[in-house]
């Protein structure tokens, strides 16, 4: 009986995988991603036969794709930081 109600408690007590700090970075870091994406869209023309040189401006070219690589370096960060 005693047995019974160990294995019990042990299956009840689930933990999670990483703490709750991981889980707020990762968040963090998603969101970042999302704001990179966001700062690469738009831009495009309505008629197919005039070019749009917002295409090449310094926000989607540099901006965007580096706010999207440190949005994937603070994800990882927050799968690779350890427990205390």
């Amino acid at each position: 009986m005693k047995n019974n109600n160990i294995k019990e408690e042990q299956q009840q007590k689930q933990e999670f995988l990483f703490d709750g700090i991981n889980y707020k970075i990762l968040l963090v870091g998603i969101g970042v991603i999302a704001l990179g994406f966001i700062l690469m869209s738009g831009g495009g023309s309505d008629n197919p036969n005039v070019f749009n040189e917002d295409v090449f401006s310094f926000r989607r070219i540099r901006l965007a794709p580096t706010t999207v690589l440190i949005g994937f370096g603070i994800t990882i960060y927050s799968i690779f930081k350890k427990s205390k």
